[in-house]
């Protein structure tokens, strides 16, 4: 067999236990060393990076054609990029509007607004399910709901 289904070799075990066993804690200590940003609350930016992260971490695991060393240093690669990137743009406010979002009203005072929802894809049904899970049954009590940078919606209700 060429291709088998099941099993192939105890090498191709031995591998990826190997591999596993070293490139995992490599990026444990890369994410650490990288700071907390890497591991918070994500923007669209920051999950991006994160399934990178994992989606080389996998290659380096399983395909045989990706030596350890080549995968931990595109690791590294990736997560000095990410740092390179959010250091730029903590410190330009320029550099920061094209990396990241804004967050957007999406209702203002019980009322909806209609662009702005169009514009970011959300219906009436999930602003209702974000009032639900906030506790509020009714609009009339709700001040206003903003859709967060990282995907979240937040409910302001009126004091």
């Amino acid at each position: 067999m060429d291709n088998p289904i099941f099993f192939d070799d105890w090498a191709g075990i031995g591998r990826i236990v190997i591999t596993g066993l070293l490139a995992y804690p490599a990026l444990i200590l890369m994410l650490r060393i990288s700071g907390k940003r890497t591991l918070s609350k994500f923007n669209a930016f920051d999950f991006i990076v994160t399934i990178c992260l994992g989606s080389m971490l996998s290659s380096i695991i399983i395909t045989k054609s990706v030596p350890l060393v080549e995968g931990v240093v595109a690791l590294v690669l990736l997560i000095i990029l990410q740092f390179v990137i959010t250091w730029l743009s903590v410190r330009s406010p320029a550099f920061q509007s094209l990396i990241k979002s804004n967050p957007t009203l999406l209702v203002h005072r019980g009322v909806y607004q209609e662009k702005a929802m169009r514009a970011e894809r959300i219906s009436k049904q999930e602003i209702a399910a974000a009032l639900h899970a906030n506790g509020n049954a009714e609009m009339s009590e709700l001040a206003c709901v903003v859709l967060e940078t990282d995907g979240s919606l937040n409910v302001f209700t009126a004091a």
